[in-house]
């Protein structure tokens, strides 16, 4: 069973509202070059493969980086409204399959509820050797891992662009500077209007890894912070319906 749906359509969609939003600034910049010598297109068009490929690079790190916080943003919303509305109905409900059934088909709480009733209806066989509040604590625990590494998704990339990000614009930087100098060298002049574009224009490149990374690790350090105050509410949920399921069972023995 699917926890959450339909992942990649909203990550597609997002990826094409991102870069329409950078060919809109491209052209923007491509239009005030003319007054500035000095600037991102001036760095593309000077530039070599390396120093195109490291650009492309943090663009793509970029692009994925608020692809994957708007996506999660929007299921972290999505899953708020479900542990509300498990709050609202399920325990109203007069038995656990009918609460269920009054949850959203993608629901996390939906899926450890018919995971539990699924492990307590096959307690039997050679199951029936290990103790009935074992068995569906495991169960439920097994569930509850799935719900969280399903929440912990494109969290990595975040974590990998923050860290890392920076060090490829330094890189770019790097090989910029090194690529000024020899040119600054081959002109045979080192007046500070020979200088100042060249080794400015490397220098973007630090900015740009810097830009890259600081939304990245302030996202990810936010939305780590919200799927930890979820997976408590859905904790609370699951010991809950622990009880609960107990309880039935015990009376059905009875």
């Amino acid at each position: 069973m699917k926890i959450f749906t339909h992942n990649s359509t909203r990550r597609a969609w997002t990826l094409g509202l991102l870069m329409l939003g950078f060919s809109a600034l491209c052209r923007a910049q491509e239009q005030s070059s003319a007054d500035n010598p000095y600037g991102l297109a001036s760095l593309w068009a000077q530039g070599d493969l390396v120093a195109k490929a490291t650009l492309m690079i943090l663009l793509l790190m970029s692009l994925g980086s608020w692809s994957v916080m708007l996506q999660k943003l929007w299921q972290q919303m999505r899953l708020s409204r479900q542990v509300q509305q498990a709050q609202d109905t399920f325990w109203s409900a007069n038995t656990l399959r009918e609460g269920s059934e009054l949850l959203d088909s993608d629901s996390p709480m939906r899926f450890i509820t018919d995971k539990a009733l699924e492990s307590a209806h096959r307690h039997s066989g050679l199951m029936s050797h290990v103790d009935f509040n074992t068995w569906v604590t495991l169960n439920i625990q097994r569930s509850l891992g799935q719900v969280q590494s399903s929440m912990q998704g494109g969290l990595a990339w975040l974590a990998t662009t923050g860290s890392t990000a920076p060090f490829v614009g330094l890189f770019g930087t790097v090989w910029g500077i090194y690529h000024a100098l020899v040119r600054i060298g081959v002109s045979g002049q080192a007046s500070i209007d020979k200088v100042a574009g060249p080794v400015g224009e490397a220098l973007i490149m630090t900015a740009i890894g810097l830009a890259v990374a600081v939304p990245a690790v302030l996202g990810y350090n936010w939305l780590v912070r919200r799927n930890k105050n979820l997976m408590e509410s859905i904790q609370s949920f699951s010991a809950d319906l622990h009880a609960v399921l107990l309880a039935s069972n015990s009376g059905e023995s009875r």
